[in-house]
């Protein structure tokens, strides 16, 4: 007698293979993400896109983590990155390096500063 047949679950593998198309990570440019990484929109959802690529865009119309974007959609790096990777190749968004600590709470560069300062007083 063999066992039961288990219905379809989409939430197990076999959705992140259909989700990513077979591809276990992402390539090109995309594959120098990481958690930090912001994310944001350079487009609105289209009709037919894939459900996933419509949150994403929905989700980064304000920079947004790597690691926030997957723990708001429930998918882990790798498949969220090649998700990612299509939306970059599409020019649908952009991904930002972060500010690094040691740059963020030094404000903005003095002397830069002082050249401005210096050519609108020539003007």
């Amino acid at each position: 007698m063999s066992a039961p047949r288990r219905p379809h679950d989409p939430s197990g593998l076999e959705r992140y293979y259909v989700l990513t198309g077979g591809r276990s990570g992402p390539g090109g440019s995309a594959s120098s993400l990481d958690v930090a990484t912001l994310i944001v929109s350079r487009t609105a959802p289209v009709p037919g896109m894939q459900h996933e690529h419509e949150e994403i865009l929905r989700r980064c119309r304000d920079p947004l983590a790597v690691a926030e974007l997957g723990a708001h959609l429930g998918l882990p790096f790798n498949i969220l990155a090649v998700l990612l990777a299509d939306l970059l190749e599409a020019g649908r968004i952009e991904a930002r390096d972060p500010i690094p600590a040691h740059d963020a709470g030094r404000g903005p560069d003095l002397a830069l500063l002082e050249e401005v300062l210096s050519g609108l007083q020539r003007l």
